[in-house]
C-alpha cells in the first residue's frame, strides 16, 4: 500500500525530516491503539502532510484527500474506497474496518465526505488522522472535529530557524542566506522549494545585460566558479520524488569584473545602471556611490529600480568557506508571484499605490502622516488584511519581508523611476540599530530585537560599515549562533580588510581559545566558568547578575541551582550559555532523572548554536543514545558505510540504517554529514 502521495504539494522523502520531534510523538500516539485520533492544523505549506506521512509510515492505513476540483462532488475524496453509490450510513459501516484513516486537506472536502469523517469520529472504530489548513472556510462538519472536542488538535507553527537551517544543511548555504529565507518563507516550505528553485535554475540573459545595466554582480570576497552551485550539493537536499533538484547557474554568469549590484527592482532594462567601484557614475548617466562610502551619515546608496541579473537573485561562492550566498533580489518566478497574488492583486482604490511606495521606502519605514489621509479606508483595509503593520509611533511597513521586492519588481518603469527616485538615509538607521544592539548587551541581554535595515542592506550586497558589523557579530556570538557571527565579520571585512574589530569577533566565532580580550569585557572573565573554573571568576562578575549566580551555583555543585541559572540565561537570550549551565548541571545532580533531563534540555539548547562545540559540551549528545547508536553513530561520524559498519559489528545493513534513522531522530539531523558537529569528534573545530 502507498502510504505518501508523489506531487508537487508536499516535501516528500528524501528532502529530510527534520525537527518536529514533539509534534510527531503526539501524531504517532494519537495513531496507536486505543485512541481516537488527531486533527493537525496550520498554514498551508506548514508541513501538515509531511509530518503525517512520517507518523504513519510503517502503520496500515488508508489515505484520502480533498480537492478544489471536486469539492462539489458527493463523497469524491472516499471514490477508490466505496462503491459508486452508496448511502451514508452504509458507507460508515464499509469504512468501520479501517483501522487508520489519513484525511489531508480535509478543508477541502465536500460536504458529504465531511459529514463521513464526522460520523467515523464518532463511532470511534477507526483512528482518524485529519490535516486542514489554517485561513480556508471548511465544512462545519470538519470544524466540529475539534471544536466539538470530538479529536485533539495539533496547531503545527513554523519550523524554528535552526530546524529550517539544519533542512538546508546538504545545500551549503551560508548562515545569512539561510535566515533570510527562513524570514521570507515564514514557514511556508513549498515557498522555501520554490525560491530555491529558482535561485539555481538557468535563466536567460540577454546580451546587454551583461556589459550594461542589469548586470550580475561580483559580491566583494566571493569567488565565481562559472558553473553556479554544484549540483551535488543540492542533490541532498531535493533529490528524489516530489522535488526536483534545481539546475545549477549557467556557466554565462561568470566573473563579473567587480561590477557592484545596486539593491532594486531585479527586472533588466528599466534603464537603471550599475558603477565599477570607485568611479561613482552608472553607465547611463546616473551617479551611484562607490562601495565602502555609501554608509555615512549623509550619503547612502540609491536603491535604483531595475537592477539585478534579470529579475534573480544568484547564489555565489563565499570564498574560504565552502558556502553560497544569495544577495540581490527576490526571483519572482510564477510560483514566488501566485504566493504573493494577495500583494499583488490588490485592486481596492489607493491600496496598489500605498504598497508601492512602501516597497520603494524599504528598508526604512514610512510615516503614517506622509501617507494620504484621503486613503485612510484603504490603509485600515491591508492593516486588517495582515499586509501592512503600523507601529506604536506610527511607522508603516510591508507586513511580508517578500513583498516589497515582488511590487518593486512588477512595478512599471515610469512608476519605479518615479517612486525609487529619492536616496534614504541608511546611515542613521544602522547607527540607531548599532545603538540598540550594545545597549542591550550592556544590560546582559541578548535576546531578538529588530534591525531591518542592516539585514536588508546585508541581503541586497551593500557594504556595511565595519562597526556595524562588529556589533552585529559580537551580538549574534554572544546568542550562541557561531556562524552567522563569522558572517557578520566577514560583511564588515569586505569594506575594511584590516578592521581589527571585526577580525577578532571572526577568530572568536570560528573558535579561537587565544583571542586577547580587553580586561573591562565580563564575558572573557566569565569563560572562566564555562570551562568549569568558577574559583578564577571569584568577585569578578556583576553582583547579582545571571552570570554571577551560575558561577556561584557551579562553585557550589549545586545541580537545582545551576538548572535555575540555565533558565535565567535561556531567557536573557544566551542559549550557548544556558546549554553549557545544563551539561554542567547534569553532571553534578545525583538524581538520575534530574540528571536526564538537565542533559535534553542541554542537547536541545545546543543544537540552536549552530555547531558550536565547547568543553561543557564534549560528548553531551552522545548521552542521548543507546550504547548500539552510538557505536553506530560514531562510526558513521568517522565517515564509514552503511555496509562497511555492518562489517564491523556483524549486523545486516538494514540493521545498521534503522539504528541511524532512529538516532538521526534523537539527534535532531538529517544525514550523517552533520554528525561532526554533533558528536566530541577530532576533526571538529571549537568555539
Amino acid at each position: 500500500m502507498r502510504t505518501y502521495r508523489q506531487d508537487a504539494k508536499t516535501l516528500e522523502l528524501p528532502w529530510p525530516f527534520t525537527g518536529r520531534s514533539e509534534e510527531l510523538e503526539r501524531v504517532r500516539a494519537a495513531s496507536a491503539g486505543g485512541r481516537p485520533g488527531i486533527v493537525v492544523t496550520g498554514p498551508a505549506g506548514h508541513g501538515k502532510t509531511r509530518l503525517i506521512t512520517e507518523a504513519v509510515r510503517g502503520l496500515d492505513h488508508v489515505r484520502v484527500t480533498g480537492t478544489p476540483e471536486a469539492r462539489d462532488l458527493p463523497l469524491a475524496a472516499f471514490a477508490h474506497l466505496l462503491p459508486d453509490t452508496v448511502s451514508l450510513h452504509r458507507a460508515v459501516r464499509a469504512l468501520s474496518g479501517v483501522r487508520v484513516l489519513v484525511v489531508d486537506d480535509a478543508q477541502l472536502l465536500d460536504e458529504t465526505s465531511a459529514a463521513l469523517v464526522h460520523q467515523l469520529a464518532v463511532h470511534g472504530r477507526t483512528r482518524l488522522i485529519v490535516a486542514a489548513a489554517d485561513g480556508a472556510p471548511a465544512p462545519g462538519a470538519v470544524s466540529r472535529l475539534w471544536t466539538g472536542e470530538l479529536l485533539p488538535r495539533l496547531p503545527l507553527g513554523p519550523l524554528p530557524p535552526e530546524d529550517t537551517a539544519r533542512l538546508l544543511a546538504g545545500a551549503a548555504l551560508e548562515p545569512l542566506t539561510v535566515r533570510r529565507l527562513h524570514q521570507a518563507c515564514r514557514g511556508d516550505l513549498r515557498l522555501l522549494r520554490d525560491l530555491l528553485t529558482a535561485l539555481t535554475e538557468p535563466t536567460p540573459v540577454p546580451g546587454p545585460a551583461l556589459t550594461g545595466a542589469g548586470a550580475p554582480s561580483r559580491v566583494p570576497g566571493a569567488v565565481f566558479t562559472g558553473s553556479g552551485v554544484p549540483t551535488s550539493a543540492w542533490g541532498e537536499a531535493f533529490a528524489g520524488a516530489g522535488v526536483s533538484a534545481p539546475a545549477p547557474a549557467p556557466a554565462a554568469l561568470g566573473p563579473s569584473d567587480g561590477l557592484t549590484l545596486l539593491p532594486g527592482a531585479g527586472l533588466a532594462g528599466c534603464g537603471a545602471s550599475v558603477s565599477a567601484p570607485g568611479t561613482g557614475r552608472a553607465g547611463a548617466g546616473v551617479p551611484v556611490s562607490a562601495p565602502g562610502a555609501a554608509l555615512g551619515p549623509s550619503a547612502s546608496p540609491v536603491p535604483l529600480p531595475g537592477t539585478g541579473p534579470v529579475g534573480t537573485g544568484r547564489l555565489e561562492s563565499v570564498a574560504g568557506t565552502g558556502e553560497w550566498a544569495w544577495r540581490g533580489p527576490l526571483p519572482v518566478t510564477p510560483a514566488v508571484r501566485e504566493r504573493l497574488a494577495p500583494a499583488l492583486e490588490r485592486s481596492g482604490p489607493g491600496e496598489r499605490d500605498i504598497l508601492d511606495r512602501l516597497a520603494f521606502a524599504e528598508p526604512l519605514p514610512l510615516p503614517l502622516d506622509e501617507l494620504d489621509e484621503r486613503n485612510l479606508e484603504a490603509l485600515e483595509r491591508l492593516e486588517a488584511d495582515g499586509l501592512i503593520d503600523i507601529g506604536e509611533q506610527g511607522a508603516v511597513t510591508l507586513a511580508h519581508p517578500l513583498h516589497g521586492t515582488a511590487l518593486r519588481a512588477t512595478a512599471g518603469r515610469l512608476r519605479a523611476r518615479r517612486l525609487g527616485r529619492a536616496a534614504p538615509a541608511y546611515g542613521p538607521a544602522l547607527d540607531a540599530e548599532r545603538r540598540t544592539l550594545v545597549r542591550q548587551m550592556e544590560r546582559l541581554d541578548v535576546r531578538p530585537v529588530p534591525t531591518p535595515v542592516g539585514e536588508w542592506l546585508v541581503a541586497h550586497g551593500i557594504p556595511l560599515p565595519a562597526r556595524y558589523a562588529e556589533v552585529r557579530a559580537r551580538f549574534a556570538r554572544l546568542r550562541g549562533e557561531v556562524r552567522e557571527a563569522a558572517a557578520w565579520a566577514r560583511e564588515g571585512l569586505r569594506p575594511a580588510p584590516r578592521d581589527g574589530g571585526c577580525r577578532g569577533e571572526l577568530r572568536l566565532a570560528e573558535g579561537c581559545p587565544d583571542e586577547p580580550a580587553g580586561p573591562d569585557d565580563v564575558h572573557a572573565r566569565y569563560t572562566a566558568v564555562r570551562r568549569g573554573e568558577p574559583g578564577r571568576a571569584a568577585g569578578r562578575l556583576p553582583a547579582g547578575s545571571v552570570l554571577a549566580r551560575h558561577a556561584d551555583a557551579l562553585a557550589r555543585a549545586d545541580g537545582p541551582a545551576l538548572d535555575r541559572a540555565a533558565e535565567a540565561l535561556a531567557e536573557r537570550g544566551f542559549t550557548l550559555y544556558a546549554a553549557e549551565a545544563y551539561a554542567q548541571a547534569a553532571r553534578t545532580h545525583r538524581d538520575p532523572s534530574a540528571a536526564r533531563r538537565s542533559r535534553t534540555r542541554a542537547v536541545a539548547l545546543a543544537r540552536r548554536c549552530q555547531g558550536a562545540s565547547t568543553p561543557a559540551l564534549a560528548g553531551l549528545v552522545l548521552g542521548e543514545l543507546t550504547a548500539r547508536q552510538r557505536q553506530i553513530v560514531t562510526l558513521a561520524a568517522a565517515g564509514l558505510s552503511n555496509r562497511e559498519i555492518a562489517e564491523k559489528l556483524t549486523l545486516s545493513v538494514r540493521t545498521v540504517g534503522n539504528h541511524l534513522y532512529s538516532a538521526y531522530t534523537r539527534l535532531g539531523t538529517a544525514d550523517r554529514t552533520a554528525l561532526p558537529w554533533l558528536l566530541d569528534t577530532p576533526d571538529r573545530e571549537t568555539a
